[in-house]
């Protein structure tokens, strides 16, 4: 999140933080703590959101194949066991 911001500017940005707020600082930060959760919910709702709709945009055409694939084709038929009669020995 902070990458470009050494040592040296976070100590500068905590002291100019302390100068303005004072006393309401940890208010501040969890008000700012709240609204960037609360951003990054949002954020995140919508990238699903985009993310279930991808496959279903109007650039992918469905083909011929696709339309006449049946599941039911990949299912094979039950079969019930061969029984044979005890023999006498």
């Amino acid at each position: 999140m902070f990458g470009g911001i050494g040592i040296t500017e976070m100590v500068v940005i905590g002291i100019v933080a302390v100068l303005l707020f004072g006393q309401r600082l940890p208010e501040v930060a969890r008000n700012f703590g709240r609204t960037y959760r609360d951003f990054r919910k949002t954020l995140n709702d919508i990238k699903s959101t985009i993310d279930l709709d991808e496959p279903l945009s109007s650039d992918h055409e469905p083909s011929d194949q696709a339309s006449s694939y049946d599941p039911m084709d990949d299912i094979d038929e039950p079969t019930s066991p061969k029984l044979k009669p005890p023999s006498d020995d």
